[in-house]
């Protein structure tokens, strides 16, 4: 699945270099060609349908990376000096946003990744901007273990980072994915998550090409996601990819399909 992070990347290296970007990735464009993707295959001729997804996808992917870059600035302007970014894939904030000094941002995936990424890193002479701790553990193991052992402080709050990640973990997962981060997680933590809208899966990944990123996401939303989530003790705001769009002055150019049901970029703090 980390080749779908390495998609990711190159969808940031095209939108860094937009005069108008909404964020600069440097590292983007090496870890995309480090894994094959850069520069980018054309189209196939004649597959609009199929052109339409994918622009859908990376104007989602675009818009999601702003999202949870200001989350984690206002996380980070209020005192909050730990970070956590779950299944971090090629995540370079590390390295691309400023932080405060004494900021230890903790990057959570499989070895496979990280052993990429570092490889990636270590050409390109990358330096982090923090403290940048990778931890190499599958989400589906002890991974608050090996967290704590990595040196994170469950007293103090945190801002968690899952971003393109629960779209592709089975409800019960979720769920407990959820618990754990609570578990971890002081009052006044703070959360970014980004959730697949219902329906997409049916609009996206009906004829997806096996191995492609589509193909294997299996959860939406909830049809209630700030009551859910108060339910695992957090106080969420929910954004829609339409709104934050336009405020980001990149607005959309397709109209609502019907009425418009709550977004999948979600904001939280721990109660």
């Amino acid at each position: 699945m980390w080749a779908t992070a390495v998609g990711v990347a190159k969808v940031r290296a095209l939108e860094t270099g937009r005069e108008n970007a909404l964020f600069r990735d440097p590292l983007a464009q090496a870890f995309a060609a480090a894994g094959g993707l850069w520069p980018a295959p054309s189209p196939p001729p004649g597959d609009e349908a199929a052109r339409r997804r994918r622009l859908g996808v990376a104007f989602s992917i675009v818009i999601r990376t702003k999202f949870l870059d200001d989350l984690l600035r206002r996380a980070s302007a209020s005192g909050i000096w730990q970070v956590v970014v779950l299944g971090a894939g090629m995540d370079s904030r590390a390295f691309r946003m400023d932080w405060p000094e004494g900021t230890r941002l903790f990057e959570v995936d499989t070895a496979a990744p990280l052993d990429f990424k570092a490889s990636v890193l270590r050409q390109e002479g990358a330096a982090a901007r923090c403290e940048r701790i990778p931890v190499a553990v599958d989400l589906r193991e002890d991974w608050p273990g090996a967290l704590a052992a990595a040196g994170h402080d469950p007293m103090a709050p945190t801002v968690w980072i899952a971003e393109g990640l629960l779209i592709y973990l089975p409800e019960d997962a979720v769920e407990l994915l959820l618990a754990r981060i609570g578990a971890q997680s002081a009052a006044g933590s703070r959360m970014g998550l980004t959730l697949g809208s219902r329906g997409v899966i049916e609009r996206f990944g009906a004829d997806a090409a096996p191995g492609s990123a589509a193909s294997m996401w299996v959860s939406e939303m909830p049809d209630d996601p700030v009551g859910w989530l108060a339910g695992h003790g957090w106080d969420a705001e929910c954004h829609t990819l339409r709104e934050r769009a336009a405020a980001y002055g990149r607005p959309m150019s397709t109209p609502p399909q019907g009425e418009e049901r709550p977004g999948g970029l979600i904001s939280a703090v721990r109660r």
